[in-house]
């Protein structure tokens, strides 16, 4: 039996690759987050009332009688003086004069949290710098502040025996109204918000693809399974009510997927041994029941004899896409009621002949892995070319499961941004149990512009030769249509490979 390919754990680890492949597919995603940076930042720098800064610079000396020395005791006295005398602006002491002076409604600790005070290293200077909303206010403040500086420091310097200070303050740099204000700064801001918006942008876009677990190309299958990627099903926006690849022009990227999805499984069982083919997937909706159909009628199409079983016991779809009778099918024959061969209607101008559902019995598992269902397929295989059966989902019940071990192989349906990693894990491993042979996977519902989605650009149809669809059934000219229903094939069908019905 053929070993079934190793699965793999998606990987926390992404190459140059797969990042710029992140960037470009959720580049809306990154504009929109940088535009609304952009426009936060633009937003809140016009809401935010403007502030004004005024500055005022003092300079600290020390009153001596000129010496050499002298200067030089008074300056290391200065230089030590002025931190301290910088501390001294925020104390009530200094501030309350202020207040007081200019009749402003505050308290010193509201004026101390808009005044600050700086000095330079090894430097005399002390600056003044006070916060207001008003340009004006805040120069004549910083004024009042410096000038109540100058008369705490003198009063705190003078001796207590009598005469005056030895600490001289001088106003070098007078305050005055700030003609543009400090904050915001608007051009600093949007660029910020920019900056800030990209990188929350690309941030969401790469823990989004983090946390997407959902298959959505060949490299996120790969990090699931080794299994070989029989075809690249494309999704097109009306394949709901148009599922059959003979209801689409047939050089359409839709039907050339299916007739690549035929030779690809050829070459995948290229030993000849496997005649019957289990179609299933992970869960419901992904397509599996579409994907076995066309299969079958593209394989039909190559001239090879097929035979589509709906094995699919609780939803069966085969028979409502197909146009075909499902009252009597599977079941039926499985129950001995009817032999198979009067139970097979064909279809199409192909050799494609389709054994429905039958009636939707109470245990489909048990019917499924019953010893008629093994001699049904067996018998199967010697009137047939190729058995395509349409199972179940694996997770959502064993019926896919006890069948594919009376098949050749099994061909996984995948259907892309649908099927999550995990859930795939867990149907490969349900087939892995019971020794199934996986041959292959199949990615439906893949995108057009999707760089796993094929493009059949070069097979279009030449004009001069009448090769342009017609409007209303779609189509081509040289094409004869075909039709669901069973009475307009089954007498050409008959005709054709009437031994497939009566050779058993």
């Amino acid at each position: 039996m053929r070993q079934v390919p190793e699965r793999k754990t998606r990987g926390p680890r992404l190459d140059l690759r797969e990042y710029l492949q992140i960037l470009r597919t959720n580049w809306i995603l990154i504009v929109a987050a940088t535009l609304a940076g952009t426009a936060i930042a633009g937003g809140a720098s016009v809401l935010i009332q403007p502030t004004y800064t005024a500055e005022t610079e003092l300079f600290v000396s020390i009153q001596s009688s000129g010496t050499v020395q002298e200067l030089q005791q008074g300056n290391t006295f200065s230089q030590a003086r002025v931190q301290s005398y910088a501390k001294t602006v925020g104390t009530p002491a200094v501030l309350q004069p202020a207040i007081d002076s200019l009749g402003l409604d505050t308290t010193p600790g509201e004026l101390s949290r808009r005044v600050k005070a700086s000095t330079d290293l090894n430097t005399v200077l002390i600056t003044i710098s006070v916060e207001d909303s008003s340009p004006v206010q805040a120069g004549a403040t910083a004024q009042a502040v410096a000038n109540s500086l100058i008369k705490a420091v003198d009063i705190l310097e003078r001796p207590k025996t009598g005469g005056a200070s030895p600490i001289s303050l001088s106003v070098i740099t007078p305050a005055t109204a700030p003609a543009a204000p400090s904050a915001p700064n608007t051009k600093l801001n949007i660029v910020l918000g920019f900056l800030a918006g990209l990188v929350i942008g690309i941030g969401l876009a790469i823990l989004r693809t983090i946390l997407d677990t959902r298959i959505k190309s060949e490299s996120d299958l790969r990090r699931v399974s080794d299994a070989p990627l029989l075809g690249r099903i494309a999704f097109e926006s009306d394949a709901l009510k148009k599922p059959l690849l003979t209801q689409v022009p047939a050089q359409s990227p839709r039907a050339e997927s299916f007739r690549q999805l035929r030779t690809n499984l050829q070459f995948a069982n290229v030993s000849g041994h496997a005649k019957t083919f289990v179609v299933t997937s992970s869960l419901p909706g992904e397509g599996k029941s579409t994907t076995a159909t066309n299969l079958a009628i593209a394989l039909s199409e190559a001239g090879q004899a097929v035979c589509l079983v709906d094995a699919d016991l609780r939803r069966p779809m085969v028979g409502e896409y197909l146009g075909l009778e499902r009252n009597a099918g599977l079941t039926t024959a499985l129950l001995g009621a009817a032999d198979v061969n009067d139970l097979l209607q064909p279809w199409g101008l192909g050799h494609l002949y389709v054994l429905t559902s039958g009636q939707i019995p109470p245990n489909p598992s048990e019917l499924l892995g019953s010893t008629e269902m093994q001699n049904l397929l067996s018998r199967l295989e010697q009137e047939f070319d190729t058995v395509i059966v349409d199972a179940p989902p694996l997770l959502p019940v064993t019926d896919a499961a006890v069948l594919s071990r009376h098949a050749g192989g099994v061909v996984v349906v995948v259907g892309a941004q649908k099927t999550r990693v995990q859930d795939l894990q867990k149907a490969l491993e349900t087939l892995t149990l019971v020794g199934a042979t996986v041959l292959g996977v199949v990615l439906n519902r893949l995108q057009l512009k999707s760089s796993d989605a094929y493009s059949y650009t070069y097979y279009t149809a030449d004009p001069q030769q009448g090769g342009q669809p017609d409007s209303a059934t779609g189509q081509y000219d040289d094409e004869e249509p075909y039709s669901g229903a069973v009475a307009s094939h089954s007498a050409r069908a008959a005709s054709k490979f009437p031994q497939k019905i009566h050779g058993s």
